[in-house]
């Protein structure tokens, strides 16, 4: 069984990364490579929110 925070998809971890760092990017949040908890919540939250809404986007057009 794998552990909760392993990936599936080792090779996926980069793609997740990039995407992340993109997400941070359109709402003006400063990500570095590696640690990051000097983010506020609310900084954290608006990426995972910025990551979550394209994620839905992609699913919607998808369907199409």
């Amino acid at each position: 069984m794998a552990r909760s925070n392993s990936k599936l998809v080792p090779e996926a971890r980069e793609a997740l990364d990039r995407f992340k760092m993109e997400a941070a990017s359109e709402v003006g949040v400063n990500l570095k490579q590696g640690y990051n908890g000097d983010l506020t919540s609310k900084q954290a939250g608006s990426v995972g929110g910025q990551m979550v809404k394209k994620m839905i986007m992609q699913a919607e057009n998808n369907m199409k």
